[in-house]
């Protein structure tokens, strides 16, 4: 089968162990980022196996209008950049893993890093040592704090158990059920949304971008954080309403921030609002970049292709396009 890659930033797929698994098919990858549609129909008009690098480029109806070939979309994780209805409507298969009960240990780690980078001020002290300063503040601990975990899910406890091998109180917000499972893993809950944003020293949130969770952080909710309280925010963007964050940290609460994610990427302007600010420590979206995450996803997708081409496609996000007339062979 003719299948093209895309988004593959540093060439990094074909090194992998798991690219074996498309030893018998033609294989194309592309290592810039194109979004437009017209370039993007030309770079694919061959591929009748697309697979996708996590949420970097949008699949929408126009594209997929012109992509004649295309019977296979396959990737892991969440999809709101796929236009599904599009896909089933044209008899393309979407194939993605969404990885259920196993942890990202990547993003929980990334998570951990930006908790310290910002607590402890290490790009700002950096920055002021390569400027021929020596130090430029002094940085807060996290034994004996608060951290809340705002989702308690296969990242959010991974998080949760970090932090209490720092010596912190764990404090849970979640779902009912993800309540539960938090109790029973002996943290405690909180009795409010309103008392978990007060309460927490360090905020993070790990929850799935869904209708229900878009702009469940409210700027109410930012506001009843501490003046030397920190958000952290590696799931997505959208999970706090527009523009809210920048207007909290202007206001004094939350104190801090650390974000790798933002709500349209990638983030090219250098005058993005956030970047501006000295008590925000940014990255570029990369929780899941590491060569050991990337092994562990693109085995999957490279299942999902290999169950495909035996006529037995699994992970199907879209069963109806399985019983459909339009079904691409």
């Amino acid at each position: 089968m003719n299948i093209t890659i895309l988004d593959d930033y540093f060439d990094t797929v074909r090194t992998l162990g798991c690219f074996e698994k498309l030893a018998d098919h033609e294989v194309t990858i592309w290592n810039d980022h194109v979004q437009e549609t017209e370039a993007l129909a030309e770079r694919l008009g061959e591929t009748e196996v697309l697979v996708l690098i996590r949420e970097r480029t949008a699949i929408r109806a126009p594209l997929l209008a012109q992509l004649k070939n295309l019977k296979l979309i396959s990737q892991r994780s969440v999809y709101p950049h796929i236009d599904v209805d599009a896909c089933t409507a044209l008899g393309v298969i979407v194939s993605s893993s969404q990885h259920a009960g196993t942890p990202s240990y990547a993003a929980a780690e990334l998570t951990w890093a930006l908790t310290m980078a910002a607590m402890r001020q290490i790009p700002q002290q950096m920055a002021s040592l390569v400027a021929g300063n020596w130090q430029m503040g002094v940085g807060r601990g996290l034994r004996g704090k608060t951290l809340g975990i705002y989702g308690y899910g296969r990242i959010g406890s991974v998080v949760a158990g970090y932090g209490k091998a720092f010596g912190m109180n764990i404090l849970v917000w979640a779902r009912e059920d993800s309540l539960e499972r938090a109790r029973s893993d002996g943290y405690e809950t909180a009795a409010s949304k309103e008392a978990f944003f007060s309460a927490c020293d360090v905020l993070s949130l790990h929850m799935r971008l869904v209708d229900a969770t878009r702009g469940i952080v409210t700027s109410d909710d930012l506001a009843r954080m501490k003046a030397t309280a920190l958000l952290v925010n590696t799931s997505r963007a959208p999970l706090i309403t527009p523009g809210a964050l920048v207007d909290a940290l202007k206001a004094g609460r939350p104190g801090m921030a650390a974000v790798d994610v933002y709500e349209q990427e990638p983030v090219l302007d250098t005058d993005y609002p956030l970047f501006a600010m000295d008590n925000v420590v940014c990255t570029p979206h990369i929780g899941y970049v590491t060569h050991d995450e990337y092994e562990i996803q693109f085995t999957d997708i490279f299942d999902q292709i290999a169950a495909f081409a035996a006529g037995a496609p699994i992970n199907v996000v879209n069963p109806k396009v399985l019983n459909s007339a339009k079904l691409r062979h």
